[in-house]
């Protein structure tokens, strides 16, 4: 696997196009002396996760059970941008490119964000898959490399001693638990009231226009290959015929393995709230859903690792949608949309 260090750089580029303030504050001054408050053994809560039963089990991780203790402090750290405090991002949280109201995702220009949305079912994280294992591995890196956080400044604030207190058992927060309290706050991140739920559990209809377009995402469009239900992800990479010889980032999971066969691979995006995540690609390259749908319709690249689903022998992939189609094919992938997700005040801001 690659050094992260390489990534950091290349994020931090991407994050200053977002431009909520592009010019790092003055860093926090660190305190010189840190008083650690005296810590009673942790009595947690279980957190009970309220799944539909379309939903697959998912990804446990027996060291870091999620509790409601420590989900209230990864999900006050989420919001800090004194997480940034350290590194060359101060002033961001990881609110600052992944707001709620996007889904946990970023509509910035010439960028494209993996929203941060059922992660609980993910064991590679980042567009080439880069950081492998756990979400507390992602979050690791996140706080150590990507934001470079100053520890200190966090030991010394008295509320999230507390806070770490209640959720392990210790006021000495360290880098560990920070990472492994963002876990659990992640994995509370799970959309699942769309239409579309509504529409599996008999609870709401589809209109004729979503029905046809559900028709062709299961069958002539054959998305359903790559972005299988419920999660509408197969958590897999994929060559989807966007370069003919791609260089640099945009060799994708090849950058991670340096296996030629993954040329070009990207992890396929889960496609709930797609309609808020735009724009759309590794590469933030489309900027419409209607431009997606174009690209998989008569626009797709051949090379040597595009995926199986779209290597015709003899002929040149399309699909021949009308436009019809296409204005079905969109309508049903709005049916993603979850707003309880995006308004739920329990993944707010608790700073406001």
């Amino acid at each position: 696997m690659l050094a992260y260090r390489s990534l950091v750089i290349l994020v931090a580029i991407a994050v200053s196009i977002v431009g909520t303030g592009c010019s790092p504050d003055e860093p926090a001054p660190t305190p010189k002396n840190v008083e650690i408050q005296p810590c009673d053994q942790a009595s947690t809560t279980p957190y009970t996760f309220d799944l539909p039963a379309h939903f697959p089990p998912f990804i446990v991780s027996n060291n870091n059970l999620t509790t409601v203790e420590g989900v209230a402090l990864g999900r006050r750290l989420y919001y800090d941008d004194r997480l940034s405090a350290g590194g060359p991002l101060r002033g961001k949280s990881c609110s600052s490119c992944h707001p709620q109201s996007k889904s946990f995702s970023n509509n910035a220009p010439g960028t494209s964000v993996l929203p941060h949305t059922n992660l609980n079912w993910s064991s590679y994280f980042l567009w080439n898959g880069e950081i492998s294992g756990g979400i507390e591995e992602a979050m690791m890196f996140e706080v150590v490399d990507f934001f470079q956080t100053n520890i200190t400044l966090i030991k010394a604030d008295k509320t999230y001693q507390r806070m770490s207190c209640e959720a392990f058992g210790t006021s000495d927060i360290s880098e560990r638990e920070m990472a492994n309290a963002l876990a659990q706050w992640m994995r509370t991140l799970i959309s699942h009231d769309s239409k579309y739920d509504r529409y599996i559990a008999g609870i709401e209809q589809l209109t004729t226009q979503e029905l046809r377009g559900e028709e062709i995402f299961n069958s002539v469009g054959d998305c359903f290959k790559c972005h299988t239900m419920p999660l509408t992800t197969d958590l897999m990479f994929h060559n989807n015929g966007i370069e003919l010889a791609p260089t640099g980032k945009d060799m994708g999971r090849f950058n991670v393995t340096g296996d030629p066969a993954d040329m070009g691979k990207f992890k396929t995006p889960t496609l709930r709230n797609v309609a808020l995540t735009v724009p759309y690609m590794h590469d933030g390259r489309f900027e419409t859903l209607e431009q997606v749908v174009d690209h998989y319709d008569s626009r797709v690249i051949f090379s040597d690792t595009l995926d199986s689903v779209m290597v015709v022998p003899g002929n040149v992939y399309t699909l021949g949608l009308s436009r019809n189609e296409k204005e079905a094919l969109v309508a049903f992938l709005k049916t993603f949309t979850d707003t309880t997700f995006i308004t739920n005040p329990k993944f707010s801001d608790p700073f406001k």
